[in-house]
C-alpha cells in the first residue's frame, strides 16, 4: 500500500510531461489602433478613396479643358463661316432672264423667282439689260430689247423691288451671250441680264484737263 502511493506522483509527472505544449496566444486589445486588423483595411480603403478623388479631379480638370477646346473651335469654326457668308454677300450676281424669240413676257419658275426677287430687295443697286439675237439693228429689235428690260422692271418692282435702286438699259444687237448662228446660242442671247450689285459703287467724274 506505500509502495503505491509512493509511485502515484511519479506517474502524474509522467503523464504531464508527455502533453504537448500549448502555443502562445496574442492579446489584441494591448496592440495599438494602427496595427489592428480593422485599422489596417481602413488606411487602405483611404489610400484607395484618395487616389480614386485625384483621379476624379484630374479627370474633371481634362473634361473642363476639352470642353474649353471644343468652345474654341467652334467659335473659330463659327467666325470662318461668318467672314465666308459676309464675303458671300459682298459678291455681285449676274442672272439670265430667257425668253422666247419676239417675246417680252417674263417666265420663271416659282423656285428661281423667289431667289431673284428675294436677292433683289437686299440689293444696294440693280442693273437691268435687255438683249436681242438679232443679227441687224432695227427699231423693232430695240422695241424688242428694251420691252424685256421693261418687262423685268416691272416684275421686280411689283415684287416689292425699290424702283429706286433699279437701272435698266438695253441693246438690240451684239453683246453676244453665245454662238448667235446657231437655235442654242440664240436661245441664251434672247434675254436680260439682272446684275445684283450688294454695295452700291461709287460714282466718280472724271474732268477732261482743260486745253492749254
Amino acid at each position: 500500500m506505500r509502495c503505491n502511493l509512493f509511485l502515484l506522483p511519479l506517474v502524474l509527472a509522467i503523464g504531464s510531461c508527455s502533453s504537448p505544449p500549448q502555443p502562445p496566444t496574442v492579446d489584441e486589445s494591448r496592440r495599438r489602433p494602427a496595427n489592428v486588423a480593422g485599422a489596417v483595411d481602413l488606411q487602405a480603403c483611404q489610400g484607395q478613396l484618395q487616389n480614386t478623388r485625384i483621379a476624379a479631379s484630374e479627370s474633371s480638370r481634362a473634361a473642363e479643358t476639352a470642353k474649353i477646346t471644343a468652345k474654341r473651335l467652334a467659335a473659330q469654326q463659327q467666325a470662318v463661316a461668318t467672314q465666308s457668308l459676309r464675303a458671300e454677300d459682298r459678291r455681285n450676281t449676274v442672272y439670265s432672264i430667257l425668253f422666247a424669240f419676239g417675246d417680252t413676257n417674263v417666265m420663271l419658275p416659282q423656285s428661281e423667282a423667289a431667289r431673284l426677287v428675294e436677292e433683289a430687295r437686299a440689293s444696294a443697286l440693280v442693273v437691268l439689260r435687255g438683249r436681242t439675237d438679232g443679227s441687224t439693228e432695227s427699231p423693232a429689235e430695240s422695241r424688242i430689247a428694251r420691252g424685256r428690260a421693261d418687262a423685268v422692271r416691272a416684275y421686280l418692282v411689283q415684287a416689292g423691288v425699290d424702283p429706286g435702286r433699279i437701272r435698266a438699259t438695253w441693246q438690240p444687237i451684239g453683246d453676244i451671250a453665245a454662238d448667235n448662228a446657231s437655235d442654242s446660242g440664240r436661245r441664251l442671247n434672247r434675254r436680260v441680264e439682272v446684275e445684283l450689285y450688294r454695295v452700291a459703287p461709287r460714282i466718280a467724274s472724271l474732268v477732261p484737263t482743260p486745253d492749254v
